[in-house]
């Protein structure tokens, strides 16, 4: 089994979940006992401030970053960042993962560098996921530190489809040019 830690799952139209319609996963473990990742294209309306007193006991800083949906499963507040120091673990080169509630605190005190907050995760027991990849429901890329800190503004499902389209087919085939409408050919 290979890992999938620090690829993105992308959700393919042969997924029946709607917990993950358009969604796009980051993998950060993966092994024989099972997958944890969290979804990176679903941030909410709630704000860091709308839940600081179930991570703290001192006044919230200004802080008015969003929470994201990380996921179906209830969960510890997580976060991805680009602190070193403040890592439990590296997902991909630049970018670290923590749950650890001193390492959040001190992320949000300090709002340094990119910053994404996570409530919820995405989980599968061991095999579950390879299930899942056997019958389509899931496309591979490998994640960069541009895809995780994309601007929640942007389409992340939409942009890494089109990255994996051009991988599969455009790179190989040496297309030069794909006009936005196919009725222009």
């Amino acid at each position: 089994m290979k890992s999938l830690e620090g690829h993105l799952l992308v959700a393919s139209p042969y997924l029946g979940d709607g917990n993950f319609n358009k969604s796009v996963v980051l993998m950060i473990q993966h092994n024989e006992h099972g997958a944890f990742g969290v979804v990176l294209n679903r941030p909410t309306e709630n704000r860091i401030r709308d839940l600081w007193d179930q991570v703290a006991d001192e006044p919230c800083p200004p802080c008015d970053l969003p929470i994201h949906l990380g996921g179906p499963i209830e969960g510890p507040l997580m976060a991805l960042h680009s602190e070193r120091h403040l890592a439990d673990s590296e997902v991909v080169s630049g970018v670290h993962f923590t749950a650890s509630k001193d390492n959040l605190l001190e992320l949000i005190k300090n709002g340094a560098g990119p910053l994404h907050v996570y409530s919820g995760y995405s989980g599968w027991g061991a095999t579950q996921l390879e299930v899942e990849l056997e019958e389509g429901a899931w496309l591979i890329y490998p994640a960069t530190d541009e895809h995780i800190f994309l601007d929640a503004n942007m389409d992340l499902w939409k942009l890494v489809a089109k990255e994996i389209n051009n991988q599969i087919v455009v790179d190989p085939l040496d297309i030069k040019h794909i006009p936005n409408d196919p009725s222009w050919n």
